[in-house]
């Protein structure tokens, strides 16, 4: 058999870039193909022009200080990125040439061998231009000019509403580029995607389909469709002697290479091949919660009579999701249903995991999604205003068993659905990121788009909008039109939040999915459609205890501030600045009300008196807050069905509503999450001079029996209350187990005193620890720790005495540390082993460790 199969040439690498001034130059002089760039500055691909003026240090690193803004001249220029490869042809067989930018930022004009190939007007979606009469044996030469976005904006009409800038609404760019609420302008240009080049002749798969259609623990229907093109030309298809034959051979592979269901010599006709393949006895993948996420792989081979042409070769995951609207009673709900089981979604909501997209190595994507993991989360929500992801995220997503819950990039603005040109260029974009994605086993959910039509409603009450709803033929119409034709196999919602009935707003709790910013914002809530919005920014407003109130179906948002860890900041500071108060720190917030996070302390730890009281109070204050949130939420998971936080993580080193800080440190929030997202939650719901209510919440498929112990310590350590009671609790449900009255437990003591800890027996949960009263109310003792090092085992052993030690805290000057527990709790005589590791680093420097409590000395 000859093989003569689809190859790529990888143009990624090394490439030259230089700025010039609009009109300048004339285009075809620096793209022309002889030109002398040897004085060009050398960048990165895939990368960005900020990135590459960095690394060669020409302009100062951008997150440090107030360097971005030292930066914006960038934006202004035409820039140019410029590089060459050799290339043999074989002139014996008619060759196809195809040229992929998987991504581009974002008005290029793309020039081969001093011709110009084609323009492209979006940074979300890969580019392919056709080559095949540009290219040539040996010496060929690429340039990419990138106009500035000033010349693609300035004359369009500006519309009533567009976060934070004006000018984006035009611009299929990531919003987040012209700054957010947790993030600075940084406005990117640039190759921010892999470049390569695809030969192929005769046909080649253009497209392929997997879908489960129907699972049983017998056997699985995988359909599988392939879309085939031909490269040949009209004329060479004129003139050949006969048709070629093409077929191909569809193969599941299990994890050893085994074929476990396949169809060989499948014809392909009028461009396609389709097949359902049955599995017996199939492996499903699962969230890593609920099982394996076991992936096979899908192997598509392309012939044309005995020439291979083609060949495909991706992980792919058996496995049904669908969104349940309703329940067995006809309630409203708002559930994800995997492989028939209903679940509890856990997880947080993502933002780029940078502000210079092009820049961020894989590692970084594969670290964020195994501390999701690490904090028992099982569902990532990708955000409207960043990018539709890289590969490599999937890819740890569908490796690491965790959904995804993907928004379209349309993001709290109007947008010109009335323009024919603009929608163009959107359909293009819907199409291509469908088609990149749909075969994903962790894709759940495609959604519209990020608070539009809850916002459009808002803000045209309160008089912010006057025009019609542009953008609502998007979200309603046309992304669904494409997915009912290119992807019907999961669910689509419309935007996020979503739903009402009886008038009430689409941030209606009773219907579809919500999002609380009462907590933090201030925002009012219940509130019906046309209702003039209305905000309170006093402590009752924006504390987290509003959370008790909410009874939302699905909990997408929700959130508060904490301060990025100490090393984070320092690193990021001038010397001088690291105090509160100061204009750095001030500026490491990027929030339009700096007193919200004031109030929200002033409420519950008390206003800080610096910086170390900052860094304290505020983290405290998001871990408990969250904690009593979700607590909440997961008590009443006969009705919510899910919880994501915002915000997972960072795009550089601010004060944020992120739980992993920029430095990828993860925050107390992160760690309290280990227990608060844990499949078996030991619950405390208490309010101050109320009874103290027991739960156990299990998110897992088995019942738990066992033992619940309630123990009350004061704050000295001794234990002076101590009670068992019984736990039955059936698979994914919670149960009230007991109630005590407060005067009960506490005895002779004062509430602000005490410290509850809720304890399993007979069945693994984390132990849960509560004080009775908020921060401020609590007087601490001062304790003593002692610190014992295991350099050996990278490990380091905490012990607390005379008093109980409060959020201990393990610091290490160094980014990607990765502490097994952190900012915890210890009763006097208690000891935790805290083991320490690297995702690079063998030895960790253990000498710079510094280890305190807010009511201890550092050791």
């Amino acid at each position: 058999m000859v093989n003569v199969r689809r190859s790529s040439l990888d143009l990624s690498g090394q490439w030259r870039i230089q700025h010039y001034e609009v009109g300048e130059r004339q285009a075809m002089d620096v793209a022309a193909a002889t030109l002398d760039d040897r004085f060009w500055i050398g960048a990165a691909v895939p990368g960005d022009v900020h990135g590459a003026l960095i690394e060669r240090g020409i302009i100062d690193p951008i997150y440090f200080g107030h360097n971005d803004a030292k930066s914006r001249w960038i934006e202004q220029k035409e820039w140019w990125y410029r590089t060459t490869f050799n290339l043999d042809l074989d002139t014996s067989i008619e060759e196809h040439f195809e040229l992929v930018f998987e991504g581009l930022d974002t008005f290029a004009t793309i020039y081969v061998n001093g011709h110009e190939a084609g323009k492209t007007a979006n940074m979300l979606m890969s580019h392919t231009l056709d080559v095949t009469r540009l290219v040539r044996s040996g010496w060929n030469s690429i340039a990419v000019r990138f106009d500035p976005l000033h010349l693609h904006h300035n004359d369009k009409e500006t519309f009533d509403w567009s976060s934070y800038t004006k000018e984006r609404p035009w611009l299929r760019k990531a919003a987040m580029n012209f700054g957010w609420d947790w993030g600075p302008r940084i406005v990117t240009v640039g190759i921010w995607g892999a470049v390569r080049l695809e030969r192929s002749t005769i046909a080649k798969l253009q497209h392929v389909y997997a879908r489960t259609k129907s699972l049983s623990k017998e056997q699985a229907q995988v359909q599988v469709t392939a879309d085939v093109q031909s490269v040949l030309s009209f004329r060479s298809r004129q003139t050949r002697k006969q048709a070629d034959v093409i077929t191909c051979d569809i193969r599941l592979l299990d994890q050893h290479g085994e074929v476990v269901a396949c169809a060989v010599t499948l014809p392909v006709e009028q461009g396609k091949a389709d097949v359902t393949l049955d599995v017996v006895h199939p492996r499903l993948w699962w969230t890593h919660d609920l099982g394996d996420p076991y992936l096979y792989t899908l192997e598509i081979t392309l012939y044309a009579d005995d020439i291979t042409l083609d060949r495909y070769c991706q992980p792919y995951g058996i496995r049904m999701i669908e969104l349940a609207l309703h329940n067995g009673q006809g309630e409203g709900r708002f559930a994800f249903i995997l492989n028939g089981v209903k679940i509890y979604a856990k997880g947080a909501n993502w933002i780029p995991a940078d502000q210079l997209i092009g820049t961020i190595p894989n590692s970084r994507y594969r670290e964020l999604v195994e501390l999701s993991v690490e904090g028992h989360m099982n569902m990532l929500r990708v955000w409207a205003g960043g990018i539709y992801e890289k590969d490599v995220f999937y890819d740890e997503c569908d490796r690491q068993g965790v959904l995804v819950w993907q928004d379209f990039a349309f993001a709290n603005a109007l947008f010109p659905d009335f323009n024919r040109d603009f929608m163009h260029n959107v359909q293009q974009e819907i199409e291509n990121n469908i088609l990149r994605l749909r075969n994903r086993a962790s894709l759940a959910m495609w959604c519209g788009n990020n608070e539009i039509d809850w916002l459009y409603d808002m803000k045209t009450a309160s008089g912010d909008i006057t025009s019609p709803f542009y953008g609502e033929h998007i979200y309603h119409e046309l992304i669904p039109e494409t997915l009912e034709r290119l992807d019907p196999s999961r669910p689509y919602w419309p935007s996020s939040p979503y739903g009402s009935h009886d008038g009430q707003d689409a941030n209606d709790p009773d219907t579809g999915d919500r999002h609380n910013w009462q907590v933090w914002h201030g925002s009012v809530y219940p509130r019906k459609q046309g209702e003039i919005p209305v905000l309170d920014y006093s402590i009752e407003g924006v504390t987290f205890k509003n959370y008790k109130k909410d009874h939302a179906l699905f909990s997408s948002e929700f959130g508060m501030h904490a301060s990025a860890n100490r090393y984070t900041l320092e690193k990021n500071m001038p010397a001088g600045q690291f105090y509160w108060g100061s204009p750095e720190m001030a500026y490491r917030n990027k929030d339009t009300n700096h007193q919200k996070g004031i109030l929200l302390m002033e409420g519950y730890t008390g206003i800080p008196r610096n910086i170390e009281e900052y860094m304290n109070f505020s983290m405290l204050t998001q871990a408990e807050g969250l904690r009593y949130g979700i607590e909440h939420f997961r008590r009443i998971n006969d009705r919510n069905s899910g919880a994501l936080v915002w915000q997972l993580n960072d795009s550089w080193p601010g004060t944020s509503w992120s739980m992993i800080d920029y430095e990828l440190l993860p925050k107390a929030s992160f760690y309290y999450a280990k227990t608060f997202f844990h499949p078996v939650l030991l619950s405390l719901e208490h309010e101050p001079e109320h009874p103290l209510a027991l739960w156990v919440v299990n998110d897992t498929l088995e019942e738990i029996r066992g033992q619940l112990r309630l123990n009350v310590y004061d704050l000295h350590g001794e234990r002076f209350h101590s009670s068992l009671h019984e736990v039955k609790v059936p698979a994914q449900s919670s149960i009230r187990i007991t109630s005590v009255e407060e005067a009960e437990v506490l005895g002779n003591k004062l509430a602000e005193e005490v410290m509850v800890e809720l304890q399993s027996e007979g069945f693994p949960a984390p132990i849960n620890r509560y004080f009775l009263r908020d921060p401020k109310e609590v007087v601490l003792p001062q304790s003593q720790l002692s610190v014992h090092v295991n350099e050996e085992q990278q490990s380091v052993t905490v012990t607390a005495s005379g008093a109980i030690a409060r959020m201990v805290k393990l610091e290490l000057p160094l980014s990607r540390t990765r502490f097994s527990d952190n900012y915890f709790d210890l009763i006097p005589g208690e000891s935790r082993t805290v083991t320490l590791r690297h995702p690079e680093m063998q030895a960790l420097p253990l000498t710079e460790l510094r280890v305190y409590a807010m009511n201890s000395n550092k050791a």
